[in-house]
């Protein structure tokens, strides 16, 4: 009778371990499920790339870069190198920003820099020889001024902050 005692041990034993190891298996497979799949949130990271980027438009607004890079004693030539080379600096540094924004957001921004930078060359290249910076400043100013349909870092301006409020809802 002991002999036939010990296979049955052996197996409810086994059956045991086998229930144990189941509900282990099960348990820890219901909560994973119950994890969120993910928990991060790209939002806070979009939201900041259209601020970063209404903060680009602003600084390659033409008169503000006109007001932040304009130096006295300087050739027209020099001050269309400066004003370029800040735009293209801004332009750069903010290019990851692209990643996070929609592409009709990202190619605002790519307009506004293509656009200014011709602009300036184009009125530079109305300079007469020996022309200062100044007076670079001053045509670009003035062609602003004569806009009729205004100047585009505003209207760029209200696209990324009409995405970015589309995006909070």
């Amino acid at each position: 009778m002991g002999e036939n005692i010990l296979p049955l041990i052996i197996s409810v034993v086994a059956f045991i371990i086998s229930l144990i190891t189941f509900f282990m298996v099960k348990n820890r497979s219901e909560m994973k499920e119950k994890e969120p799949v993910d928990s991060f949130s790209s939002r806070p990271l979009q939201l900041q790339a259209y601020e970063r980027l209404a903060m680009l438009a602003e600084r390659l607004a033409l008169p503000n870069l006109v007001s932040r890079a304009n130096q006295q004693n300087i050739s027209a030539r020099e001050m269309q190198v400066i004003l370029l080379d800040n735009i293209k600096q801004e332009y750069e540094y903010n290019t990851s920003q692209q990643i996070y924004v929609t592409p009709v957001a990202w190619d605002a921004i790519k307009n506004l820099k293509d656009q200014n930078m011709l602009i300036i060359n184009q009125v530079a290249s109305t300079l007469p020889d020996g022309a200062r910076g100044v007076d670079l400043n001053r045509r670009l100013l003035e062609f602003l001024m004569h806009q009729p349909k205004g100047q585009l870092h505003t209207i760029v301006l209200e696209a990324l902050n009409y995405e970015a409020k589309r995006l909070m809802k």
